[in-house]
């Protein structure tokens, strides 16, 4: 059963300064996502996505950005190429009280002008 859906969009040229400023980096991204990012091609994309990634989840919780910041959630490639969003042990116990036992999956898309991404939270 699904629990909540989100999706958000964001201009990639929003990042261009986040991009050149490490301390914004570090105050929205998860110590995993930073070290990833080195490997990027385009680095504006990536964070651009992974931003709209966030704000996506946090519409399917259905509470916004509440009682968690957004470097509590991180999303890291699978094997295969996959995003997957990843939860420090607040978000977990957020996740867990609001919707008990749950798969989060996630969409990212970007082109040259935009980044989008779509959680859907799905209660097991």
């Amino acid at each position: 059963m699904i629990y909540g859906i989100g999706v958000d969009i964001t201009k990639v040229s929003r990042f261009e300064k986040w991009c050149q400023n490490p301390d914004i980096i570090s105050r929205f991204f998860n110590k995993e996502e930073i070290c990833f990012s080195k490997e990027q091609d385009s680095l504006c994309q990536y964070y651009a996505a992974r931003f709209a990634a966030k704000e996506a989840f946090s519409k399917a919780l259905g509470t916004g950005i509440k009682n968690f910041s957004l470097k509590d959630l991180y999303i890291k490639n699978n094997k295969d190429g996959k995003p997957e969003l990843f939860f420090n042990d607040s978000v977990k116990q957020i996740l867990q009280n609001r919707c008990g036992e749950c798969v989060v999956h996630v969409s990212l898309s970007h082109e040259t002008d935009y980044a989008i991404a779509y959680v859907v939270i799905e209660k097991i």
